[in-house]
């Protein structure tokens, strides 16, 4: 960390919510307050967005998301919103090597730190030090033709790739490293890392993976065939994902970035170097987030005899 007599603060904000921007302000000036140069920005600049259906080629890579300012100058940046906020500001610092406290504004807040209930007690441990880093991998998400790359975001929950309407079935050929080839007939396939285990993939089926493994899953959606079920592998290897399918797909990244897959294209699916790096102000307790958030491990309670 940097305790010089001026210290660099990011600070991001989804400024399409009255209650986050208001929270950002009083954020903004404790941190001033404290001598830190707090740098604000907008989590829009994280949102790739879903590209033209017939202009997606977005040949810029997934480090263009990281907003000026934010370098190996800042010791973390705040992120004020709910879980979509957090996906986004993982595009904007994850390449910069900035970790973020994520503090939640919005409904569920799966992905937060703190809330606004101990807004001040987190801050004051921040602004002290007093926090340590649990690192979420990401993946790189390329789509390919030939050897010209299309379009590219960085994950950190998944990639879904289906078909317009999503009820209408498709054929995948799925390359992982050195493997033979995969075929999958199904509404769509999932390509999680562990932190996106407890999101799209989960409600297709999958299973809850901690988010210490190195590990991918696949997860078809409404899978044809009864031999075609979750399947959980290294993260070691690149994942290539061929549409057998004459009509165009549609490919959603962490349910704010896509674009359409034409059937000369490929998905690719690899490891990024940079990891996320959540900044942990206690004990982050990963069955104990699934208990609170998702009723995990509850004990069953029996209905009152009448």
């Amino acid at each position: 960390m940097i305790f010089g007599l001026v210290r660099k603060a990011g600070l991001i904000v989804n400024d399409g919510k009255e209650l986050a921007v208001q929270t950002a302000t009083s954020v903004q000036k404790k941190l001033e307050k404290s001598n830190f140069e707090v740098v604000r920005v907008s989590s829009s600049g994280g949102m790739v967005g879903f590209a033209n259906p017939d202009q997606h080629v977005r040949p810029l890579g997934y480090t263009n998301c990281v907003p000026e300012g934010f370098d190996s100058s800042m010791e973390f940046a705040i992120v004020l919103g709910g879980d979509g906020t957090v996906l986004s500001a993982a595009r904007q610092t994850a390449p910069a090597k900035l970790p973020i406290l994520t503090i939640n504004t919005g409904h569920l807040g799966f992905l937060a730190e703190a809330y606004l209930s101990n807004l001040d007690e987190a801050l004051d441990k921040i602004i002290a030090g007093n926090w340590e880093i649990e690192e979420r991998t990401c993946f790189i998400i390329s789509v390919m033709r030939n050897e010209q790359r299309r379009w590219e975001s960085l994950c950190l929950n998944e990639m879904a790739l289906h078909r317009e309407p999503l009820t209408s079935m498709c054929h995948f050929e799925i390359s992982i490293g050195r493997h033979a080839p995969v075929d999958i007939s199904a509404d769509g396939v999932i390509l999680s890392t562990p932190t996106g285990s407890t999101a799209y993939s989960l409600s297709a089926g999958g299973p809850v993976i901690t988010p210490d493994c190195p590990v991918v899953q696949l997860t078809p959606i409404a899978p044809h065939s009864l031999a075609s079920r979750a399947l959980v592998f290294n993260d070691s290897e690149p994942v290539t994902v061929f549409p057998a399918t004459p009509e165009r797909l549609v490919m959603v990244v962490d349910g704010n970035a896509g674009c359409y897959v034409w059937p000369e294209d490929r998905v690719l699916i690899r490891k990024s170097k940079h990891s996320v790096k959540f900044i942990r102000l206690e004990d982050h307790e990963f069955f104990q987030v699934l208990r609170n958030k998702l009723g995990w491990g509850l004990p069953h309670v029996a209905k009152p005899d009448k």
